[in-house]
């Protein structure tokens, strides 16, 4: 028999976040969170994206073992602003197992549709920066970025079985990096700095602090034709950057200021430290910390994470100043591969310019939806 018990105790939500661990125990592909920054997007005091969503967090139960979890959000701030009523699902685990899956997924449509929503859609969390969609191509690679959803085969068939359908597709690349900054944007790029244009570079994260405010600003107005993407708020932003930046290098973060110094572009790339997060298994401490430091000196790939250009110039050749500036830090750093992250479908500019490379469509995802009403 199988019981589903919403989470509210600290000891349910520590069962919540370790699950993974014991269903990826032998999946050889899966990259492991961090256990520590799990707690944090999960606990409402420090993650601040539960002030506008409603949120429920279940865990299945056979036998007195968890064998599955599943979240359930639903973001207002993006409701509101692109006029849906959806719910979400997201951080969805379980083992091969139907009649958990139908569980899990049923109680959260139940809830969406208590609470008056049309539609039902995932895996997508509090917003695109969280994992998102299902493995649906791909499974014999390792996963080589953070926040990305590194899903069974089976996730797939039980979701179609409980009547979802293709919402979109998210596509990962990896791209041979070139010896030689390749001379299309070597050029472009000599012709934006004439223009009063100008590369920011860092070597310590102290130095990108004092933009972390900036460039999340500048992230709320470009990616607003990102599906799944809710303006950030302030402290949501320094929440985030929190997260992240202590295990960013600097070196591979490009910001581009304009002649009258306001930033109107950026890229944030790192290396590659999959193999450390592994051998971390989820912990910094006592010895996680220097299984990611090794990693860092080891890495031949270069993992783009986030960067845009501010709207009113996009078709400048900004993008070709950023490429030429990370590409030249790469080509120092010894690093031989690109991985895109994820890009949508659509973003037929964003896929030109992984496609221009020697590249390979490694890995597909796809988020789902369901019609609730």
């Amino acid at each position: 028999m199988i019981r589903l018990k919403e989470v509210v105790s600290k000891k349910e939500l520590k069962k919540f976040i370790q699950l993974p661990f014991a269903i990826h125990k032998n999946h050889a592909e899966w990259l492991p969170p961090l256990i520590a920054d799990e707690w944090k997007v999960f606990d409402k005091k420090k993650n601040h994206s539960f002030e506008h969503c409603d949120t429920i967090l279940l865990l299945a139960e056979k036998d007195n073992t968890v064998v599955g979890r599943i979240m359930g959000i639903i973001n207002h701030t993006y409701n509101a602003g692109n006029n849906e009523k959806n719910a979400r699902f997201c951080f969805l685990e379980c083992y091969d197992d139907a009649n958990v899956y139908d569980a899990l997924i049923a109680a959260v449509e139940k809830w969406g549709t208590e609470k008056e929503m049309d539609m039902l859609v995932g895996p997508l969390g509090f917003s695109d920066k969280d994992p998102q969609g299902f493995l649906i191509e791909g499974f014999q690679d390792p996963m080589s970025v953070m926040v990305t959803n590194c899903s069974f085969p089976y996730m797939v068939k039980h979701t179609e079985r409980n009547g979802f359908k293709k919402k979109l597709d998210l596509f990962q690349y990896r791209s041979i990096i070139p010896a030689n900054v390749p001379e299309i944007y070597a050029n472009i790029a000599k012709r934006v700095l004439k223009r009063g244009f100008r590369v920011l570079e860092f070597q310590k994260s102290k130095e990108i602090r004092p933009y972390v405010k900036t460039v999340f600003d500048l992230i709320n107005e470009t990616y607003t034709d990102i599906y799944g993407f809710a303006p950030l708020q302030e402290i949501e932003s320094k929440e985030f950057s929190e997260r992240f930046l202590p295990l960013l290098d600097p070196t591979y973060i490009k910001l581009i200021a304009d002649k009258n110094n306001k930033i109107v572009a950026f890229v944030i790339a790192m290396p590659d430290i999959s193999d450390g997060f592994k051998k971390a298994n989820g912990k910094l401490f006592p010895f996680g910390f220097i299984h990611l430091l090794r990693a860092f000196k080891k890495a031949t790939q270069l993992n783009l994470l986030l960067g845009c250009v501010q709207g009113s110039i996009r078709n400048s050749g900004l993008d070709a100043l950023l490429a030429d500036a990370l590409f030249k830090s790469a080509i120092k750093g010894n690093l031989q591969v690109l991985d895109s992250h994820l890009i949508m479908e659509d973003n037929v500019k964003m896929r030109a310019i992984m496609e221009r490379m020697e590249h390979t469509l490694y890995k597909k995802y796809r988020i789902f939806e369901k019609k609730l009403r």
